[in-house]
């Protein structure tokens, strides 16, 4: 730790920090880098995970008029992602709201209606929590899980070989807003539908659950900072690398404003802010997962393989995967901003 004790945290970004900072404090705690951490067995048949996140601006709120329910929606679907990709069952939220003391009762309320949707739409309930004045508004939950004896799913377990399969239907987010900028177009129902399902994503848990009870997950992560970061670290914890294809089929309305746009549907697939999840299985198990999951309604493709090098590629002929990366404690960290520039930075689109 001596020589790093000059650098800021801006210095080592959020890997950095995990491999110089937590890894020498916590890396001998069970499950310390999974997105849940593992509080205990709590019985024979189950045991408790949990987790903890703050949400940032919500994109949508950018897009069109603020409105503090889409952060209540976020917040609870931020964490309770984090449960999904252990395959847990959500106990319940503890909330923490800071907020302006000018926020109007009405704003408030509107928070706490998407966080209490959200929950509602996910099986779960806020079960308390703690509110404050302050000058920024900030908030922050912990979900509290249960997973089955033996069933936790792990960032850690995937072999050479394995085969990558993304879990949710991506895209909708910025799919929205290129809508919403003008570079694309629909008929009002479907612009609808994008824009709701944009300010309502959706976390993965009937599909974390399916993987745990199958046992055909090796490894799995919720995708938080976008694919490219997600695979990077499921890589990075496993000593591998991987080799993505580059392909990926959109569902039909994220697909037409790709294609107007002159993007690969890849594009708008590898991209943050769906809450999806990646799944690492061997070879012959990726259709017996994909069945699985779409038997529950849940969409899933294979995207990939991990291989051996280190690398991480893209496309037939392998080269270097130029993904996106939102990592906090870096430029590309996301806590609101200019809309333009984002879509720029994220999409290539002006």
């Amino acid at each position: 730790m001596s020589g790093t004790t000059e650098l800021t945290l801006g210095d080592l970004g959020e890997r950095g920090i995990q491999e110089k900072v937590f890894q020498p404090r916590y890396g001998a705690v069970e499950g310390f880098g999974d997105d849940s951490a593992l509080l205990g067995a709590v019985s024979a048949r189950s045991e408790l995970v949990a987790t903890t996140d703050s949400c940032p601006t919500p994109l949508v709120n950018l897009l069109r008029e603020p409105d503090l329910y889409h952060a209540g929606w976020l917040l609870a679907t931020i964490n309770l992602s984090d449960l999904a990709a252990a395959g847990a069952e959500p106990l319940g939220l503890v909330v923490n709201y800071t907020l302006p003391k000018a926020t109007t009762v009405g704003e408030f309320e509107r928070l706490l209606d998407g966080v209490d949707d959200c929950c509602v739409a996910h099986g779960t309930k806020v079960a308390g929590g703690d509110i404050r004045d302050g000058e920024v508004v900030q908030l922050t939950a912990t979900a509290i899980g249960r997973c089955g004896p033996g069933r936790r799913l792990r960032r850690s377990g995937a072999q050479r070989g394995d085969r990558l399969i993304l879990v949710g239907s991506p895209g909708y987010l910025w799919a929205a807003a290129l809508l919403e900028t003008g570079q694309a177009t629909l008929p009002q129902p479907d612009r609808a539908e994008v824009w709701r399902r944009a300010c309502r994503p959706t976390a993965q848990l009937k599909a974390g659950r399916v993987l745990a009870a199958t046992g055909l997950a090796r490894a799995t992560m919720d995708v938080s900072d976008g694919l490219f970061a997600t695979v990077r670290t499921l890589c990075e914890a496993n000593g591998l690398g991987a080799a993505v294809t580059g392909e990926f089929e959109l569902d039909e309305w994220p697909a037409s404003v790709a294609e107007q746009c002159g993007l690969p549907p890849f594009a708008l697939a590898q991209t943050w802010g769906d809450w999806g999840l990646v799944v690492a299985a061997g070879a012959g198990d990726v259709q017996r997962v994909t069945e699985a999951l779409r038997g529950e309604g849940v969409a899933a493709q294979e995207i990939g393989t991990l291989t051996a090098d280190g690398r991480l590629t893209s496309g037939p002929e392998n080269t270097p995967w130029q993904g996106i990366a939102q990592e906090r404690f870096s430029a590309s960290s996301w806590h609101g901003g200019e809309l333009s520039t984002l879509v720029t930075e994220v999409l290539g689109r002006r």
